[in-house]
C-alpha cells in the first residue's frame, strides 16, 4: 500500500510511536524513526522493520528545537529524498492539578506538543505540498475532546492540534496533500501503566468496549490516513476510543 513512500513517525522509538512506524514499514514505506534520547529502542524498531523487509533509519532529533529539525529534514533528504508522510506523535506529559502546576510545567508540555509540531512540520511542509500523496497526520488524544483532570497542559496541546489540523488541510487543499488527525483512547502502554490501578479501573468503565486500545487498534488508522484510499479525506478528527462520547 505505501511502496515508495517516506514517512516520517516522531518519537517512535516506543510506544504508539514505535507500532506506527512498524506497521508502516511492514507495508512498504521507507520509515524514518525518530528519537530524542532513546538511541537503542530507536534502533531496535529499525531492526524490526527491516527484518519485516522493509527499510528505516534512525534519527535523533528534539522536536522541541527548531535547529534539530532542520537537521533531521537534512537526514531524511540524504537518505530517501522530499518527504511524503509526517505523522506528528511524539509528546510528553507533565500531570498536576492546576492549583500545583507551575509555569514551567504549563511550557514544557506547550514546547514539545505544540511547539514541537510546529517545528516538525515547517521543516518539512514544502516536502508535503510538493508530494504526490502528501500526507500530514496528528496524533492527538481523547483528552483534547474531553478534558481529564490533572492534564490542564496536555489537553490543551492536544485541543490545539484539532485547529492545527484543520487550517493546515485548508492550506494544502490546493496542492492535493491532506492533513488529518487521530485522537486515540486510553492505549495500553508503559504510560497507562503508571496510572494508579484505581485510576485504571475507574477509566475503563468510561469505555463502552469495556477495554483499554491496543497499538494494533492504532497503527492501522494511521496507515490508511497515509494511503491513497484516504485521498479525499481531509481536515478530519478521527476518534478511536472504544466508543467514548465526546
Amino acid at each position: 500500500m505505501l511502496d515508495g513512500q517516506t514517512c516520517l513517525v516522531t518519537g517512535s522509538s516506543r510506544g504508539i510511536g514505535r507500532g506506527i512506524a512498524e506497521d508502516l514499514g511492514e507495508h512498504g514505506a521507507e520509515v524514518v524513526v525518530n528519537y530524542r534520547s532513546s538511541e537503542e529502542a530507536a534502533h531496535d524498531v529499525v531492526d524490526a522493520i527491516e527484518e519485516s523487509g522493509g527499510t528505516a533509519i534512525a534519527a535523533q532529533g528534539d522536536i522541541s528545537k527548531y535547529e534539530d529539525m532542520e537537521a533531521l529534514a537534512e537526514r531524511v533528504h540524504d537518505a530517501f529524498g522530499p518527504l511524503d508522510v509526517l505523522v506528528n506523535n511524539a509528546g510528553i506529559t507533565v500531570d498536576k492539578k492546576f492549583d500545583n502546576m507551575t509555569k514551567e510545567d504549563w511550557d514544557a508540555v506547550i514546547d514539545v506538543n505544540l511547539g514541537g509540531v510546529f517545528n516538525v512540520t515547517h521543516c518539512f511542509w514544502d516536502d508535503i505540498k510538493r508530494s504526490e500523496t502528501g500526507r500530514l497526520i496528528n496524533v492527538s488524544s481523547v483528552v483534547g475532546q474531553q478534558g481529564n483532570y490533572g492534564q490542564a497542559n496536555y489537553a490543551t496541546t492536544k485541543s490545539g492540534l484539532f485547529g492545527f489540523t484543520r487550517t493546515l488541510a485548508l492550506e494544502l487543499a490546493s496542492t492535493g496533500s491532506t492533513a488529518n488527525c487521530v485522537a486515540p483512547g486510553f492505549v495500553a502502554t508503559d504510560m497507562l501503566e503508571e496510572v494508579p490501578k484505581r485510576v485504571q479501573e475507574k477509566i475503563l468503565r468510561r469505555i463502552p468496549l469495556d477495554r483499554f486500545a491496543t497499538i494494533d487498534d492504532i497503527a492501522p488508522v494511521i496507515r490508511f490516513m497515509a494511503s491513497e484510499d484516504s485521498s479525499y479525506m481531509t481536515g478530519q478528527i478521527i476518534g478511536v476510543n472504544g466508543g467514548m462520547e465526546w
